[in-house]
């Protein structure tokens, strides 16, 4: 395998996991500086995951962990009333709009910081963390904000977006702060010059969009199935200039890859650890577009879980993650630093551990409950749960530095 090859193994769900699981393996021998694992304490948190997800969805019918679920605000569905009331042409032009939504909403949901609120004066809501993100954006796409000309529900005029624009969008003053404001709507800007940049990704049926991703994806898939791993690769690949400052081997962009000195290889993936939590957070959220435009999506648990601070937190807060070092693990923290990585890495292959006990609690199978309603009923909120009991702010039991552009 050349070194190009072995980079780009790295772009997939599958490393993610692999790497993963070699962290914990790692912990487990002691061989791991930062941190020690404590396995015993998986059973507890599957004790509460399982009584959070009874609790949240008492039928057990849950849906997979992707943004649509922050788009219900106080009972009302945002996008099911938005596309009841558009005339779409076909199911191809609701996916792409679908698409535009999703992948612009998703990457301005970063932490928000601790202060910010988004007040919705349509659904009378004030919220804050990734709901109010969720509506921000919700709201901008809806007015066009992302759009060029009269028709609003698209996200073709990206590279133009001002800093002051999103600002507007989301309600930010002196009093309201929200961390990585620039990173956020400089994020949106190179995106916009991507799909413009790459048309043979974003612009196979429609001007470049983000939206054309989907018309790829509908061209990639076989009799109809498209299994969930291959829209994470379609994602890394078309995304991946977009993220500043990001390793790149051999002018290949690694995105959310990160070094780690206790992950040993003889090429030029030595010490890396890919972990892609925005673009599997994406990923997830595009499985049901798709589905709803007549393409089954597959291997949905070939997605990992999400090396955020919630799942993070969980572990964290619920004992299985013990910082050796508590007092360096109190200051703030560049998401570089191997703590960091390793944490996010371990968090990872923990999610794969505990998923089958909280199933085994629930008494469903594997294929009835997948990793993303696993995420969604779930670990997700669990984690919610613990930093609100735990911290008077409910913030993450670690503080990241952020640019507005990983978590």
């Amino acid at each position: 395998m050349s070194e190009l090859q072995a980079a780009r193994a790295l772009l997939t769900a599958g490393a993610v996991r692999e790497r993963g699981h070699e962290m914990l393996r790692l912990a487990l021998a002691g061989a791991l500086p930062d941190w020690r694992v404590d396995l015993a304490r998986l059973e507890p948190l599957a004790d509460l995951t399982a009584e959070v997800i009874r609790s949240r969805y008492p039928d057990l019918a849950v849906p997979f962990h992707a943004r649509w679920r922050h788009f219900v605000v106080g009972g009302r569905d945002l996008w099911a009333e938005l596309a009841e009331r558009t005339d779409w042409k076909d199911r191809d032009a609701r996916a792409r709009a679908a698409f535009d939504l999703a992948i612009t909403s998703v990457l301005l949901d970063a932490g928000a910081g601790m202060a910010w609120r988004f007040r919705d004066a349509r659904t009378d809501s004030v919220s804050g963390r990734s709901e109010g993100l969720a509506v921000a954006s919700f709201r901008l796409f809806e007015a066009g904000a992302f759009s060029r000309d009269d028709a609003p529900l698209k996200a073709d005029a990206l590279a133009d977006l001002s800093t002051q624009a999103l600002a507007h969008g989301f309600q930010v003053s002196d009093a309201n702060p929200l961390v990585g404001l620039e990173g956020r709507a400089a994020l949106l800007r190179r995106l916009g010059e991507q799909t413009h940049a790459r048309p043979d990704l974003f612009a196979l049926k429609s001007a470049p969009r983000p939206g054309g991703l989907y018309d790829l994806l509908a061209a990639r898939a076989v009799d109809g199935r498209l299994p969930a791993p291959a829209i994470l690769e379609a994602l890394l690949e078309g995304l991946g200039p977009i993220w500043s400052g990001r390793l790149t081997i051999m002018g290949l962009p690694m995105g959310d890859t990160w070094r780690h000195p206790a992950i040993l290889r003889p090429d030029s993936t030595d010490g890396l650890v890919p972990l892609h939590k925005l673009s599997q957070w994406l990923a997830y959220s595009l499985i049901e577009p798709l589905e709803a435009a007549g393409i089954a999506v597959t291997d949905i648990d070939g997605l990992t879980g999400l090396a955020e601070y919630r799942n993070g937190g969980l572990l964290l807060d619920g004992g299985v993650l013990v910082a050796t070092d508590p007092v360096a693990a109190a200051l703030p923290l560049d998401v570089a630093d191997p703590l960091v990585v390793a944490w996010r890495s371990l968090t990872v292959a923990l999610l794969d551990r505990i998923a089958p006990l909280v199933r085994e609690r629930l008494g469903l199978s594997a294929e009835a409950f997948p990793l993303a309603r696993v995420l969604e009923g779930g670990t997700w909120a669990a984690g919610r749960r613990l930093a609100a009991e735990r911290r008077l702010d409910g913030g993450p039991p670690l503080a990241i530095l952020s640019d507005g552009a990983v978590f």
